[in-house]
């Protein structure tokens, strides 16, 4: 996979973001209403499975990944953290398998450079990943999900 490095990150971050937040939208439609698990289903692809971590007025904290097997200690990769702020429609990677959170590796705020470029390759993945995903026909059907009044 190619690699983006922008100059300017924290502008092209916030895009992306917002980018990131309308192909999951356009991914799982319901995905706002959704209240605690999901799966999709692609034709002869792996299952891509959705859980709701946490949820308030403002944000969402989603959990996605690709079980590739059945079998409960396999590993579920790419497994990634991602927080949607509904008011702002943004959504940010929090972490993945591979990765820490961002305060977890970086406990000095002065190192905004090497924040931003961690924060922009976990983002990055994720615009990669979701662009698959939306090309592969994933459905989330009604069965799957539990709906909630908080959206």
């Amino acid at each position: 996979m190619g690699y983006v490095n922008p100059i300017n990150k924290a502008a092209c971050l916030e895009l992306l973001c917002e980018s990131n937040y309308k192909k999951l939208i356009r991914l799982i439609p319901e995905l706002l209403k959704i209240n605690v698990t999901a799966v999709g289903i692609s034709p002869e692809r792996p299952d891509l499975t959705l859980s709701i971590i946490e949820r308030s007025h403002y944000t969402l904290t989603i959990k996605l990944s690709h079980r590739f097997s059945c079998a409960t200690d396999y590993p579920i990769t790419p497994d990634v953290t991602i927080r949607m702020y509904k008011d702002a429609q943004l959504a940010e990677v929090l972490n993945d398998c591979d990765r820490s959170e961002v305060y977890r590796v970086y406990k000095d705020p002065a190192q905004i450079n090497e924040i931003l470029h961690y924060k922009w390759r976990l983002n990055y993945f994720l615009e990669k990943w979701l662009d698959h995903c939306l090309t592969t026909d994933y459905t989330f059907n009604d069965e799957n999900q539990t709906s909630s009044a908080l959206s």
